[in-house]
């Protein structure tokens, strides 16, 4: 089966893979070849496909996923190969979004710390986990 994998400014992945795994908003799934017609939301998470029986970890920062006729399409704002995040990096920005959330002034926008701690969160077991 074929997987694409979209953001807005390039064309993440776009190869055959014998396995799908990703986060949608309302829990974990997995793809094989020739599975039913799916369409479903995604949430912010990791998106582990399997090529040649190795795995390939991405992070995938919410959108859409479509599988019809072997062929599947992840839309997403943001997504990165696990192998490409820097760990230091990533490690800075859950810390910064730990201590935001820790502070108690109300100018803080809470949902926007919690949303960043999720990504920073996401891209570290990627990098991890690769």
């Amino acid at each position: 089966m074929h997987l694409k994998l979209i953001t807005h400014d390039k064309v993440v992945f776009d190869e055959d893979v014998s396995e799908i795994y990703t986060k949608g908003v309302d829990g974990e799934f997995g793809i094989l070849e020739n599975h039913v017609p799916v369409m479903t939301a995604l949430d912010v998470g990791i998106t582990k496909v399997v090529k040649d029986e190795k795995p390939i970890l991405f992070t995938t920062m919410g959108g859409v996923f479509q599988f019809k006729d072997n062929n599947a399409i992840i839309l997403t704002d943001m997504a990165e190969n696990g192998a490409d995040i820097d760990v230091a990096r990533a490690k800075s920005a859950m810390e910064r979004a730990q201590a935001r959330l820790l502070e108690k002034s109300v100018e803080i926008d809470i949902r926007r710390a919690e949303a960043a701690l999720a990504r920073a969160k996401v891209r570290l077991r990627a990098a991890i986990s690769e």
